[in-house]
Order: structure tokens, then sequence, then C-alpha cells
């Protein structure tokens, strides 16, 4: 199968600015009060599901990758460029980073408790989300969570130069109801919103959604799939 062209052009971008994108971006959470809690919250929720796998796709160096790692995840990171595969190694020897695609994942079918995706949709054409979902969808057990970040807005930005590189990259703003949307029309129900308006440099507000993959339902004997479920009563 041909390879899309955003992907080719994304990837290219990524490996000729990973070193300053790196170097730019290494402390930001540090500075990401809220960012934080989120992934606290999202941390606890997958343990208490169980734990399991977890894939950060689109990873980048690593970062958000390491940062899961120390709230307790057995999370692993995927990415797009080969070179930001190299410096999450390369920073982070103690994890797993591989290559690989949101689009193709190679995963096999009902095997992660969770999937992440940090700011990494936002260079998916929007007639392809569904398509990433669906395979976000594929990949997560019943039961496993999907945590999504992005932009907030309705535009989408090009650009030709970043750090002092030449680049070809789009990046997409959404709005929450319809990546919502998206999620819940591949099986992933939304869980939990975040929004918050820009902070110091950013141009637009932020937003995170967590969406789960439904357990199947329980059924006692009779077929009854709310028999001794205390909360089905009031």
């Amino acid at each position: 199968m041909t390879e899309a062209d955003f992907l080719r052009s994304t990837r290219a971008s990524y490996d000729a600015m990973a070193l300053d994108y790196d170097e730019r971006f290494r402390d930001e959470l540090a500075a990401q009060t809220l960012e934080r809690a989120v992934f606290a919250g999202f941390a606890e929720l997958v343990r208490n599901a169980g734990g399991g796998p977890v894939a950060d796709v689109g990873c980048g160096p690593g970062r958000v990758t390491a940062h899961l790692h120390g709230l307790g995840l057995s999370v692993y990171g995927i990415d797009l460029s080969p070179r930001m595969v190299e410096l999450a190694r390369r920073e982070h020897p103690g994890l797993r980073f591989e290559e690989g695609s949101m689009l193709a994942l190679d995963i096999p079918d009902g095997t992660l408790a969770a999937v992440v995706a940090w700011y990494s949709t936002i260079h998916i054409p929007q007639e392809r989300l569904p398509d990433v979902f669906a395979e976000f969808h594929r990949v997560l057990a019943p039961g496993g969570y999907a945590l999504v970040g992005f932009q907030v807005g309705d535009e989408q930005r090009d650009y030709t130069e970043a750090f002092g590189h030449e680049v070809s990259l789009t990046f997409r703003r959404w709005q929450p109801d319809r990546i919502a949307e998206l999620l819940a029309g591949a099986g992933l129900p939304v869980h939990a919103r975040t929004f918050r308006e820009p902070e110091r440099w950013e141009p637009t507000p932020q937003a995170s959604l967590i969406a789960r993959k439904p357990l199947p339902p329980a059924e006692d004997g009779d077929g009854d799939q709310t028999a001794g479920d205390p909360a089905a009563t009031r």
C-alpha cells in the first residue's frame, strides 16, 4: 500500500528538527500543572482497571512516555520519526521505543490497557481520524482507556519552517465535541474531558479527552445485565 503524503512529510519534518524540538520542549511538563494532573488521574484509572501495557503513540523524544512510566504505568513509545525514536532511546534508555504509524499499529488486537495520543493527532487530516480511532479501538482490551490531547480551534496552520529547519507540516486544531463524536463513533465513548484557556506562549485553548472501550455486559443466568448492581436501582 502506498504511504500517504502527509505521513512522509510529517516524518521528514520531525527528523529534520528533532534535536531543536527536543531542546525546546524537554522541560515543558514542569510548567504544566493541569496536564500533570490529567496524567496522574489517567494513570490511576488505568492501574485501577488492572493495568497492562500502554502505548504512547506519537511519543516524540519520550518525555510523556517517561512521565507516565514514573506514574507506575507499563508504557512504551511509538513514533513516526526515526530520529525522534533515536532521541527517545538515548534519553530514556530504560524504556522501549519503536517506529510506527497510528494508522497501522503493529500491535495485536485487544492487548493494550491504554493508548495515549498527546498532541500527536494534530497532523492527521480530519477524514482520517476515524481510521486512527478505529485502530485505537482495535488494539485496546475491553475496559481499556484512550487519552487524546490537542489544541482547540477550527483552523489549520501550514508551516514551511520550524526551529530554523525547512519542514512541511500542517497543524490541525479540533473542537472537543467533534473529537468526542469521532471517538464514540469508533466505539470509544468519552469518560472525561478537560479544557483550559491559553497560558504563557500558547495561542489557543487546550483540551484532552479520556475515552474507554466498553466492557462486555455482565449477565446472570436469566440474561439480566443489571442484577446484583446496587447502582442500577438508584
